[in-house]
């Protein structure tokens, strides 16, 4: 882990997970107005919700169980993330490479939340 973490934003995952979401946000601005009430808002929701889960999970990282879970859903909600942006490449609404960089940033941000999954012990706060 190295240096001292006091807040969920300074973790790395967060901030990549983060990034991955106004990458989202700023591609789908230029979807078709049809898509808004289905692609639009599912990508954009899923996206924000892999960052919002690793909040979650910093918050419970007091009990081990809670704190996997909570990385889970955040593991989940990125493979659903993926899956829309996939369905937008092949729908016309962003290129391969636009495409390829956001999966990569992704699978990146699943990897660390793997490894965070196998080995919960140094991220978990002791109970007081």
């Amino acid at each position: 882990m190295g240096e001292q973490i006091g807040h969920f934003e300074q973790l790395k995952v967060y901030r990549k997970a983060f990034a991955l979401q106004q990458e989202v946000f700023e591609l789908s601005k230029a979807w078709p107005k049809e898509e808004k009430y289905a692609l639009t808002d599912q990508a954009r929701r899923s996206s924000r919700s892999v960052g919002a889960n690793i909040a979650e999970a910093w918050r419970k990282r007091r009990y081990e169980a809670h704190f996997v879970s909570k990385l889970s859903d955040a593991d989940a909600e990125l493979a659903e993330t993926q899956h829309w942006l996939r369905t937008a490449q092949t729908c016309g609404y962003c290129t391969d490479t636009t495409h390829d960089q956001l999966r990569e940033l992704s699978d990146h941000v699943g990897r660390m939340l793997g490894a965070m999954m196998r080995n919960p012990q140094p991220w978990l706060r002791p109970a007081s």
